[in-house]
């Protein structure tokens, strides 16, 4: 089918570097294009025998309100996937805009692996599930897994929200990734 379609629709460059169409879609072309899908910015957090466990993910979307459902992809290798797994909870906490520096420390930056330093820098409460939740996040979604998909190097999993908690106003605004790099936006 890709081949048709290459002897149809050639892949070319306009002058201007308006379009260019690569078939088939090579890995690196789909996340060059996936980074100029703006997303909002998420800690999720879990919690397990070893503790409390989080990183920053932007693959956060609501799949249905009957029952409220949301999905969330997370990368095999993710050092919090097995605490997810194995204790079937979770915290999806939007991040507000003053909190970029706590998304990027559990984002790993500088090789911050360490879960306790990445906890310290933001003040946490716990919901129904006992999940860590940030204060002063957009939102929070308290959630039970209910089912995993796997798809490639990820896991897609399903969540049952058990609980949300979060600003009534947001003044502060949100923060998105966009083009590899955060943005607040308002």
């Amino acid at each position: 089918m890709t081949q048709a379609i290459n002897e149809i629709i050639p892949p070319t460059t306009e002058p201007d570097g308006a379009l260019t169409l690569r078939l088939p879609v090579e890995a690196q072309d789909y996340r060059n294009a996936m980074a100029k899908l703006a997303a909002a910015v998420n800690i999720i957090t879990s919690t397990g025998e070893n503790g409390w466990c989080g990183f920053t993910a932007s693959a956060v979307s609501s799949v249905t309100d009957s029952p409220p459902t949301l999905l969330v992809c997370i990368k095999r290798t993710v050092q919090a996937h097995g605490t997810i797994a194995a204790s079937g909870v979770l915290c999806v906490n939007t991040v507000a805009g003053p909190q970029e520096e706590l998304a990027m420390t559990f984002a790993g930056s500088g090789g911050n692996k360490d879960m306790a330093q990445r906890f310290a820098g933001g003040d946490w409460t716990q919901l129904v599930t006992g999940a860590p939740v940030l204060t002063g996040a957009i939102v929070n979604f308290d959630c039970r897994v209910t089912s995993v998909s796997t798809i490639g190097t990820h896991d897609v999993f399903f969540c049952e929200v058990l609980a949300v908690a979060g600003q009534d106003t947001v003044e502060s605004g949100a923060l998105i990734y966009f083009d590899r790099k955060f943005h607040a936006v308002a």
